[in-house]
């Protein structure tokens, strides 16, 4: 990919939006404008970024034209809203009118709408982890213990289980203990569903984290993060299996030291 002089960051919750900008820095791009998000975005995004505009969640009108206004033509988007604010939403007349032609309101959905209102300003949205390939889960042990015949039983048996679930919009998490399903994500999102499940299988539970058959690589990819790794430790889980190449491992090093630290196996498959 040639270096962009110019980047847009439509950034959510989370250390994604930072991690994101210290990359796309890291490979030259040369201005970054980000769009932040009230009771979402962490403040201290706007250390590395040129430009940074506040909104509320639904403000897609004032979304376009400040991309519009700054002259961005790449975007992408890192970090998630939180479900509170998704059901607390606000939307101005444009969001009012994206949602009301959606038979479906998920994540893909209204990513896939903004998209194309984004494309019809002539902004491009990359892929969610452009600029960070070195992030990626790669194949085998990432981090913790070898596995035990047991936990590669557990991964085999979860897997497909995920993978179904996933097709069908419902969450991209499950966990599994001795061939049975103990939590399996809704909308509470990834670390409560790891501590459910956690707290039903008594300890040493099995984490399998999959892409969408069909991943839209643009958003809502598959991500693993420290806060990931302290809900696990505190759910006592024993292997988090994620998706290789198509899983972030964001602030990598910090998370497979955390991991290996609590004696959680990380595993890409």
């Amino acid at each position: 990919m040639q270096p962009l002089d110019h980047l847009g960051i439509i950034a959510g919750n989370g250390i994604y939006p930072q991690v994101l900008a210290k990359a796309a820095r890291s490979a030259g791009v040369k201005k970054i404008s980000a769009i932040a998000f009230t009771d979402e975005t962490d403040p201290n995004l706007r250390e590395l970024v040129d430009q940074i505009e506040w909104l509320r969640v639904g403000e897609l009108s004032r979304l376009l034209s400040v991309f519009r206004g700054s002259g961005v033509r790449q975007a992408i988007m890192a970090g998630q809203i939180a479900p509170r604010n998704l059901f607390e939403l606000r939307p101005d007349w444009r969001a009012l009118l994206l949602l009301a032609k959606l038979k479906r309101r998920n994540a893909e959905s209204i990513f896939g709408a903004i998209a194309v209102e984004l494309e019809r300003i002539g902004v491009t949205l990359l892929a969610a982890t452009t600029f960070l390939e070195q992030f990626l889960a790669s194949n085998g042990v990432i981090a913790g213990p070898r596995l035990s015949r047991r936990e590669k039983l557990e991964i085999e048996f979860g897997w497909e289980i995920a993978k179904r679930i996933a097709s069908l919009d419902i969450g991209q998490t499950i966990v599994v203990k001795n061939g049975t399903v103990l939590a399996i994500e809704g909308f509470d999102g990834t670390n409560e569903t790891i501590r459910r499940g956690g707290l039903l299988g008594g300890g040493r539970a099995v984490v399998i984290k999959v892409s969408k058959p069909n991943q839209d690589m643009r958003f809502d990819v598959p991500v693993i993060g420290r806060e990931t790794i302290g809900a696990a430790a505190e759910a006592k889980v024993r292997v988090i299996a994620v998706e290789a190449g198509r899983t972030l491992l964001l602030e990598r090093d910090r998370v497979i030291e955390a991991a290996s630290a609590a004696s959680i196996s990380i595993v890409g498959r």
